[in-house]
């Protein structure tokens, strides 16, 4: 059985001691990231890593994801574990307000990214190309883009794909079986 320990201390001592985020209060994403908010965080982050996503890392290695008749398969549990991260809030840990996220620094959510990598990175890769998708549309999409889709993006109803284009940029685009449809 595989081991993971989440270093909580080592986290508390870089978010607190070395980058005293106390001190960035004035900027939006800190003004409620109370050192005691984000140290509860860390708790909880750990525990949906080190109890629901461990035990289901080496189950994501044997049995991998399926396409069986045009539809894609996740490994056992891993369905049950990604309902589990969303009825947490976790999707939205660093989402704006507006669109129902939490608004929480991302130098935390870096620290809640990497127990979750640590702990399973194959069910880490199911939200963790969301984030590219919504800073993109964040950033550089129309209102009516926005309201479409960050909402559902920050809930983790919706997760974000990897679009691949180039075929000669180290990727086997050849080898894909699946295809977005509308």
């Amino acid at each position: 059985m595989p081991i993971y320990q989440a270093p909580i201390r080592d986290y508390q001592f870089v978010l607190h001691e070395v980058l005293n985020t106390g001190q960035y209060a004035n900027l939006p994403s800190f003004a409620d990231a109370s050192d005691d908010l984000m140290n509860a965080i860390l708790e909880e982050a750990a525990k949906l890593a080190q109890e629901v996503l461990l035990p289901l890392n080496q189950i994501g290695d044997e049995q991998g994801c399926k396409l069986e008749n045009g539809i894609v398969r996740t490994p056992d549990g891993f369905t049950e574990a990604y309902k589990q991260m969303v009825e947490g809030g976790w999707p939205s840990l660093t989402g704006d307000t507006a669109y129902d996220g939490q608004g929480l620094p991302n130098v935390l959510a870096t620290a809640v990214n990497e127990m979750i990598s640590s702990s399973n990175m194959a069910f880490a890769m199911y939200p963790g190309l969301s984030h590219g998708v919504y800073s993109a549309l964040h950033h550089h999409g129309s209102d009516e883009l926005k309201k479409t889709y960050l909402p559902n993006l920050v809930s983790g109803e919706w997760t974000g794909t990897m679009n691949l284009t180039e075929p000669h940029c180290g990727t086997d685009l050849g080898l894909l079986r699946s295809k977005a449809v509308p």
